[in-house]
């Protein structure tokens, strides 16, 4: 529930207790005195009180007890409902001792207040009797506010439990992940870099020209070794170490070009510091276009724009390969992989082909200044 809400139930609370209060007090019979008009005010004044009992539950529940000895000694023989609110209030935030002695107090207070403005001199026994009644009420506000609190503690230990037992899971799952990873797959990639490697080496060896194809499977090799083992480290450190991001753009343009890709790269605007995850996922954008355009689009030249604005970053990679407008895209894993990543950051993504041809991707990733 909103703050504002709480507020005005809060007060809605206030002054209806008010109400019943003030409409005790006129149509009730009190004694006839010329504190009329105070009385009035108490009455009025300890309900409204109760608005701040969230906030100042301690002073709200002094109020409120003053306010309810005030009209009973000016005569008027109204129930003390706003301080039971207010007990009912202290307790549940916890503040049982003094909410105890104030409460004593009171009990002491009202009779003789009652008594001084000429209210139940019928007896001791109706003063016994009253005294027990006040007693009752005050056990059962106290009783209702100490249930709430223990429930609402309890409920806050069922929270916690979950958070920490969903974050273990969480744990576990991670490095079952980074196992099956490194498992089933630094075996063959580090096969693959290998042969590369030997096969670029044999072939200089004997004095001939390396194919740029050759090269190119070399260089992945290494950096699918490099994102592999970066990786793991981010799923076994909880993601502490960031593999790659904005610093590392430039490699994978360069790279780009080394596969016959006439790739550029534009930076505009100020160079600002960015939160970790927008660091990370606009690198992630940046390689899956990339790669996505030299596996499908048989495109000859790309572009990557990166734009630094005062609140996002905003990202684009366009290429003049087969795509038009005419073709709608297959989401693939990849493209999937990355609009997750920007929806989960609250951004926007577009990915889709060009009016004149080929292939755009558009990302714009809010970027928290404060933060």
């Amino acid at each position: 529930m909103s703050r504002r809400r709480i507020g005005v139930r809060d007060w809605t609370i206030a002054a209806g207790v008010a109400a019943i209060l003030l409409v005790t007090g006129l149509s009730g019979q009190h004694s006839a005195t010329n504190l009329d008009l105070l009385g009035y005010a108490l009455l009025t004044a300890g309900g409204l009180a109760l608005a701040a009992c969230r906030r100042a539950p301690l002073p709200v529940l002094v109020v409120t007890g003053l306010c309810a000895v005030g009209y009973q000694a000016a005569g008027f023989d109204v129930p003390a409902v706003a301080f039971l609110f207010a007990v009912y209030a202290a307790v549940r935030a916890g503040h049982r001792t003094i909410t105890v002695a104030v409460s004593v107090i009171m009990l002491a207070a009202l009779p003789l207040a009652a008594m001084a403005s000429g209210l139940h001199d019928t007896g001791e026994a109706f003063a016994r009797a009253r005294g027990v009644l006040e007693l009752a009420w005050l056990i059962a506000a106290g009783a209702a506010g100490e249930a709430l609190r223990q429930a609402e503690r309890r409920a806050d230990e069922a929270e916690r439990t979950r958070e920490e037992t969903a974050r273990r899971r969480a744990n576990e799952e991670r490095l079952h992940i980074a196992r099956e990873l490194h498992d089933s797959l630094t075996h063959q990639i580090s096969v693959i870099k290998v042969q590369a490697e030997v096969a670029v080496h044999l072939a200089r060896k004997r004095g001939e020209q390396v194919p740029e194809a050759l090269l190119a499977i070399r260089e992945a090799g290494r950096e699918a070794a490099r994102e592999l083992r970066a990786t793991l480290e981010a799923l076994r450190d909880d993601d502490k170490s960031p593999p790659h991001g904005l610093d590392h753009v430039p490699e994978l343009v360069q790279r780009a070009r080394t596969t016959g890709l006439d790739a550029t790269l534009t930076i505009e605007g100020h160079r600002n510091d960015v939160p970790a995850a927008v660091d990370r996922t606009a690198y992630r954008i940046v390689q899956e276009s990339l790669t996505n355009i030299a596996r499908h689009a048989a495109a000859a030249t790309a572009s990557v724009r990166i734009d630094y604005r005062p609140d996002a970053l905003a990202i684009r990679v366009d290429d003049d390969g087969r795509a038009t407008p005419d073709t709608a895209p297959v989401p693939g894993v990849g493209l999937l992989g990355m609009r997750e990543r920007v929806t989960a950051l609250g951004g926007h993504l577009r990915a889709e082909p060009r009016s004149e041809g080929g292939f755009s991707v558009q990302a714009e990733l809010p970027v928290d200044r404060r933060s």
